[in-house]
């Protein structure tokens, strides 16, 4: 039985990483987690070995590559809320670049030459054009964006000088759940739609506030591209593998190029549940567009990757079944 090679995740403790830990051994590869915990959970390291760590910590970094020798390295280790990184730059400047560069210096010096970045749709700014394509503009509107666009430079810069290759991945609205049931969404606190909605199903919050409802949509809520998390996790690999195999760096978007409108996400949640979903309706916030969709052809032409659970009755189903077992996880806790 041939031997798995080593994969160093960044963040696989987290929500995304996670669902990538776990995906990791269909496709070859035996899954090393490297998280400090700040925004993770060990118990969704599933699979492989564990190590806990900084980014910042050079020296821990550097004893983790010479005691695994990974392959290549994918790396979902960043903060991730936009209204945040507009309240607080530095903190993304300086965790999401800062730490990002202590890791290409030990990548360089350990000489692994793959590289798989978890980016965003975030790097476009607002759209001039939808669906959005790979060829979009790029014009980050908050400091989160900007982050993950300035990364994106920086690994083109490194293949040009060193001949590290690397990959991006531009998500769009990760959402959904293991079918499982055992990973899912478990932020603190939580900001992402689904599971907000969810928790205005379940009881477990007041109600969900509808941001506007007079947007150039058919019934005027934003659009959005909502895209499976397990998805997500098989198109890492996929590109992981081709760039492994044609020595060439890429982008891709990472959605299904069809949108929901919130109203239709909170029809479909109520169908799904059986339960009705409280909504208060609220003013738009600034800086939301109408509608971000992504242009995903290039993907499933040059991955061959498809979207298989990202219709939204199945990105919910999952969504649901994983809520109820978080928070009955939680009663149990504090019973």
């Amino acid at each position: 039985m041939k031997k798995q090679a080593n994969l160093l995740i960044t963040g696989g403790a987290g929500y995304i990483g996670s669902h990538a830990v776990k995906e990791a051994r269909k496709h070859g590869f035996r899954p090393v987690t490297y998280d400090n915990l700040s925004m993770g959970h060990r118990w969704a390291v599933q699979d492989g070995i564990f190590v806990k760590g900084d980014l910042s910590d050079r020296t821990k970094l550097l004893q983790t590559f010479r005691k695994y020798r990974p392959a290549a390295v994918m790396h979902f280790a960043s903060h991730i809320s936009v209204g945040e990184s507009v309240a607080d730059p530095q903190k993304y400047y300086r965790d999401n670049l800062g730490n990002a560069m202590n890791l290409f210096s030990v990548l360089l010096e350990q000489k692994v030459k793959y590289f798989v970045l978890s980016s965003t749709a975030a790097v476009y700014g607002d759209p001039v054009k939808v669906p959005m394509p790979e060829n979009h503009p790029k014009n980050p509107v908050n400091p989160y964006g900007d982050s993950k666009y300035i990364l994106e430079r920086i690994l083109a810069w490194y293949d040009q000088a060193y001949g590290l290759k690397s990959t991006f991945l531009r998500y769009f609205n990760a959402s959904g759940a293991d079918a499982s049931g055992k990973l899912g969404e478990d932020h603190y606190p939580e900001s992402h739609l689904i599971p907000l909605i969810l928790d205005a199903a379940a009881g477990l919050r007041k109600e969900i506030t509808v941001f506007g409802t007079n947007y150039p949509t058919p019934d005027g809520t934003c659009i959005r591209d909502y895209i499976h998390v397990t998805d997500l996790a098989e198109a890492h690999f996929l590109a992981l593998k081709r760039m492994m195999k044609t020595g060439k760096s890429d982008f891709f978007n990472l959605g299904t190029g069809k949108g929901y409108s919130v109203q239709q996400v909170i029809r479909m949640t109520e169908k799904i549940t059986g339960l009705k979903v409280p909504v208060k309706i609220g003013t738009r916030r600034a800086g939301d567009p109408p509608r971000l969709v992504a242009q995903a052809q290039k993907a499933q032409k040059v991955l061959g990757w498809k979207p298989r659970h990202s219709k939204l009755e199945t990105i919910l189903e999952t969504a649901w079944r994983w809520h109820q077992k978080l928070h009955l996880k939680s009663k149990k806790k504090t019973s």
